[in-house]
């Protein structure tokens, strides 16, 4: 199925490996320039080389902390004029709700709130005169179904979503699509993270842990990355022009909810 995005620029965020990489990967065989970024140079380089074998696009590659802004200044003035952005960041340390602090919500808040609609507010403005652009948000099913060891996940997430919801309606007339992605359960190294924290906060092991999240799943297994990434293509193709302003589960159906 040819996506219409032939040609086009796609910045898309934390895209050495996992679901960013899935999502840079779709993105690339649907025939776009593709700008990632990671703060591994070393595995982003890889990454970045993979692509350019399999799908012969032109990849720029930019090691640089996203959330911060030195490091989005570098991706953006690197990337240049931008069609697709694609955000995504490493979700914050599971814990307690004791155990949190200001600092830690302030951290959260960078990564999965602020750093997103920084790089709106830089890339919106060029999309909107051009009367073309595509913004997809990589958040989590906590928004639509909370995990209390992920409380600051939940938190910072949740106010990204109430920022869209708004945003989105507001460059929606200038042919500009805003929607957000929310992954579940994925096989990805930040599932890992998790199982970890899981097992050796419960005495479990891990794979007992696995066992009983896959159990939760109706689909039976984690996510795959790249299904992932081609959900995450057609979002950003010509095809999505009138998905404004939705929250989009990839869960296996394990949010159990009508809405």
């Amino acid at each position: 199925m040819d996506l219409g995005i032939k040609g086009k620029t796609a910045l898309v965020c934390a895209s050495s490996k996992g679901l960013g990489l899935g999502s840079a990967r779709a993105l690339a065989e649907a025939g776009c320039a593709i700008v990632m970024n990671a703060r591994g140079a070393e595995a982003l380089e890889a990454a970045a080389e993979g692509i350019r074998r399999d799908f012969g696009v032109k990849v720029t590659a930019i090691a640089a902390d996203i959330t911060t802004e030195d490091g989005r200044a570098r991706v953006l003035e690197a990337a240049g004029t931008l069609d697709i952005l694609v955000t995504n960041a490493g979700g914050p340390p599971p814990g307690a709700w004791t155990d949190w602090t200001r600092d830690d919500f302030i951290a959260a808040f960078d990564a999965n709130l602020l750093t997103p609609v920084a790089l709106m507010k830089a890339t919106l403005p060029a999309m909107i005169d051009r009367g073309w652009g595509r913004v997809v948000n990589i958040t989590s099913v906590s928004v639509k179904s909370p995990i209390a060891a992920l409380g600051l996940s939940n938190t910072a997430r949740t106010g990204l979503t109430g920022y869209v919801a708004g945003v989105a309606r507001q460059v929606a007339p200038h042919g500009v699509v805003i929607n957000n992605l929310l992954p579940g359960l994925h096989g990805t190294d930040r599932m890992v993270q998790l199982e970890n924290a899981a097992s050796a906060s419960s005495g479990k092991s891990v794979d007992q842990v696995r066992a009983e999240r896959l159990a939760t799943i109706p689909a039976g297994t984690y996510g795959d990355p790249r299904d992932f990434g081609a959900t995450c293509a057609f979002m950003c193709s010509q095809f999505a022009g009138f998905m404004v302003g939705q929250n989009i589960l990839l869960d296996g159906g394990a949010t159990n909810s009508t809405l």
